[in-house]
């Protein structure tokens, strides 16, 4: 079906070979060329590219079996939210604006796809969106299958290499500057960082006192945290707070990070707290995605220490 979408003319190259041998079906997407006489302008918003994946889910797989054809479709929830990874989210976000929801049950990676642009010349490979293929997974990958005089690099997007261009215009959901938000606001506690010359690190605790409601009246605040953060010491103290607390699977395990995130935005969104903390994890593995989303989500960032 893939060779149906692209230009006669073109060829997979052998990093995408490679790529698609190990990671499809998958959360793995990649960029092509768009033929104008095969994919209308509507479904690339313009761009000169097409980006394709090929969904591992069953009830994915089952419906595009069903259909007998490509599929093109934008996220199930409203432009800018947080991705739902379950039905219910669907459902509380867009309700009567959907005929139709498919439960297949929860994500299991919890963040979306990774994005990947292997067009350019120079045969690198760009990662546009973090996602549910890692960095390390595809530098791997592309080690074990391509020759030495077919070796490429893989750039990240913003950590590796700019490109204004995208950022103005952006190629794929996601790059936005802000994504990925709820209705209320977000802060980002950085806590493995140091922060930009000229601002102020608070101890944890002070920055905890910050969040009291001066009017007596607890404020309702959600935190989103791994197990074994030490931040969970310093709100246990703090009783002037209303806390809803949304653990994220403990600092060594990213990827049951991953997975919680948007549920926990969504979650806490739901439960009606004033006020979201989440603290920042390693940008290793899927941690590099999952901050990808919380820079994004995030309103503000503090920049906080343990004593």
């Amino acid at each position: 079906m893939l060779h149906s979408l692209l230009p006669k003319a073109y060829s997979l190259s052998p990093a995408y070979q490679a790529l698609i041998k190990h990671f499809w079906p998958g959360p793995l997407t990649l960029l092509f060329p768009r033929d104008p006489n095969i994919i209308p302008t509507i479904v690339t918003a313009g761009q000169p590219s097409v980006a394709v994946r090929f969904p591992s889910h069953p009830v994915a797989r089952a419906l595009i079996a069903v259909a007998n054809c490509p599929l093109a479709a934008p996220s199930a929830n409203s432009s800018g939210k947080p991705s739902p990874t379950k039905a219910e989210h669907v459902l509380h976000d867009l309700n009567t604006k959907v005929p139709l929801i498919l439960d297949g049950g929860s994500c299991d990676v919890g963040l979306e796809s990774t994005v990947v642009d292997g067009l350019h010349a120079d045969g690198n490979i760009r990662v546009l969106r973090p996602g549910g293929i890692t960095v390390e997974d595809i530098e791997r990958v592309l080690t074990l299958e391509l020759a030495p005089d077919n070796s490429c690099r893989v750039l990240v997007h913003k950590r590796d290499y700019k490109d204004q261009a995208i950022e103005h215009a952006p190629t794929t959901p996601g790059m936005k500057y802000r994504h990925y938000s709820p209705s209320v606001p977000v802060t980002l506690l950085h806590t493995l960082t140091p922060p930009p010359p000229g601002l102020h690190i608070f101890s944890a605790s002070s920055f905890i006192s910050t969040l009291r409601n001066p009017n007596g009246i607890k404020s309702k605040v959600g935190v989103l945290a791994p197990v074994d953060s030490r931040l969970w010491e310093s709100i246990n103290l703090e009783e002037k707070v209303q806390w809803h607390k949304y653990p994220l699977g403990s600092i060594a395990q990213p990827s049951v990070t991953a997975q919680r995130l948007f549920d926990g935005l969504l979650t806490l969104e739901q439960e009606g707290v004033d006020l979201i903390i989440i603290e920042e994890i390693s940008e290793e593995r899927e941690g590099l995605a999952v901050m990808n989303r919380v820079r994004k989500a995030a309103g503000e960032s503090k920049w906080i220490a343990f004593q």
